[in-house]
């Protein structure tokens, strides 16, 4: 058994359909899914895998789903809906084991309703297989239909059954470590997967490292989880990221894990928009507390386009650690970057108040209803705005409609002037890699100039940060992240797009598989 150390052992061996808009699409692009997995010493898993998905309730609300074993069978439970909607305490009871996965997902790739809820799970002649699934894949429609030829029936759309068929099948044939490697070699796109084959519990990364994975460690056992929130909502301590192209495997009985680096690149596509918008500020994402980032991201904002005002301003909740930063550094300096020496201070304050009871069931069939929204989840705090001038900070800009609105609801409460800060680059184009992002046609810097868009959204000044204040704070070259949704250059092979890196996606042979090489 591993002490929990690495024991780095060498390898044997599209866009899809919206839904209605809804009040959540209100604050910005969406992800897909949350995954974790955990193997403990002596108690049952269900519960450890129940809180950990509520802290990733954020990554998904649209099912969720957790699958243990005991040592002789699989147990799951997987709905449509919110974690605590989900399951009841005669579910988690029924979910014995002291291993298991779980999944919260918000659809992109699949469709919506329950035959794409997650973990996917499966029993073979080699055994029972359960799988979780965060991110997307580019080839999956020739994968699956290379297995549909040899015979595999597929009971979703989605990409998730892709690479459990695929896994299944190389598993009846080689190793565990084997069959990963050989599944790896063969899907191509953004993947972090928990997997669970009998009772032991798998972590798998794709070799960009596109969609974050990390490892904690419990009192008496290990954890993955796609965030450290869900780590620290345990009790744990986080070891470490998940390295992109690694597999982790946990012993079953909790006393430790083994790693191996299946694949290896020499760049990686890190998704900077985890930290701009996706993750909790309080998780770690490839070694960066997410919060402090954002702070970071925000006096970069005030550096490169600062706006003297009375006021900074969040767009709750995400805009809140920029504004935080963008004031600090308004106080601290003049636009102009001098030393703010006798001058009036700079306020940081809440204008705006969130209802958090608008939530993504709020359903908007018309227009109206859906610029009426923005006064259901949002409302101005008069004393903050009235006859003073306003910066709003906020996270991105994606169809413009919600900005729009606003910056209206900001001078309707009586602001002398309106500025706008984005604390990331113009989205100007669509994600592959699992965010609902939008299309081209929908993204309103996708054909309009910065001073087009604060035209249209009313505001007196718009910036947004540039790509190269991201690359600092991160402390990542533009080689190592994925900027596709704001170059139009992606990380992987994508039918009709332009790639950042000599990249091609693997060749799917007609008929048997190529085994993995040893």
């Amino acid at each position: 058994m591993s002490d929990g150390r690495d024991a780095q052992t060498p390898t044997p061996g599209r866009d899809a359909g919206r839904q209605q808009p809804t009040a959540a699409d209100l604050s910005g692009p969406t992800e897909k899914c949350g995954v974790v997995g955990v193997a403990l010493s002596d108690r049952a898993a269900a519960r450890p895998l129940y809180y950990s998905l509520y802290a990733l309730q954020h990554r998904g609300q649209e099912s969720a789903g957790i699958v243990t074993h005991d040592g002789f069978q699989q147990h799951s439970h997987v709905e449509t809906g919110l974690v605590g909607d989900v399951f009841g305490e005669g579910d988690l009871d029924s979910l014995a084991g002291t291993t298991g996965i779980g999944h919260v997902r918000y659809p992109t790739s699949g469709g919506l309703g329950s035959c794409c809820a997650q973990p996917f799970s499966v029993s073979f002649k080699s055994g029972s297989l359960g799988l979780a699934h965060n991110g997307n894949l580019v080839n999956a429609d020739e994968i699956r239909a290379e297995l549909e030829d040899l015979g595999h029936a597929f009971t979703s759309t989605g990409d998730t059954e892709v690479i459990a068929h695929d896994l299944a099948r190389n598993l009846l044939e080689e190793d565990l470590v084997r069959a990963v490697k050989h599944t790896m070699k063969r899907v191509h796109g953004s993947y972090s997967l928990t997997i669970m084959h009998d009772e032991t519990v798998l972590g798998v990364r794709d070799p960009e490292g596109n969609r974050p994975l990390c490892i904690g460690e419990l009192e008496d056992g290990y954890v993955l989880a796609s965030e450290s929130a869900a780590i620290d909502t345990l009790d744990g301590e986080l070891v470490r990221d998940v390295r992109p192209g690694e597999l982790v495997v946990l012993d079953a009985d909790g006393s430790g894990y083994d790693t191996y680096q299946l694949v290896e690149r020499e760049d990686t596509a890190h998704c900077f928009f985890e930290h701009v918008y996706f993750a909790r500020p309080d998780s770690v994402i490839d070694d960066t507390l997410v919060y402090e980032a954002r702070r970071g991201l925000g006096r970069k904002l005030w550096e490169e386009s600062g706006v003297e005002s009375d006021v900074v301003m969040p767009v709750p909740d995400s805009g809140r650690a920029f504004a935080s930063g963008y004031a600090e550094a308004a106080n601290e300096t003049t636009p102009d970057g001098d030393p703010r020496e006798g001058e009036d201070s700079v306020e940081f304050a809440e204008g705006l108040m969130k209802n958090r009871y608008v939530g993504r069931t709020f359903i908007m069939p018309t227009q109206d209803e859906r610029e009426r929204a923005v006064r259901l989840k949002l409302n101005p705090i008069r004393s903050t705005i009235e006859g003073r001038s306003v910066t709003i900070i906020d996270d991105s800009i994606v169809r413009g409609t919600t900005s729009r609105q606003l910056v209206q609801l900001v001078r309707d409460a009586g602001a002398e002037e309106v500025h706008v800060r984005i604390g990331a680059p113009p989205i100007v184009a669509p994600c592959y890699m699992g965010i609902d992002m939008a299309t081209r046609e929908e993204l309103i810097a996708s054909d309009k100039t910065t001073e087009e868009i604060r035209d249209d959204i009313g505001a007196d000044s718009l910036s947004y940060l540039s790509i190269d204040a991201i690359s600092e704070v991160l402390g990542e070259s533009r080689t190592d992240l994925c900027l596709g949704c704001v170059t139009g250059e992606y990380p992987y092979d994508i039918d009709g797009e332009a790639t950042d890196r000599d990249v091609s996606r693997p060749a799917i042979s007609e008929g048997e598989p190529t085994p993995a090489d040893d």
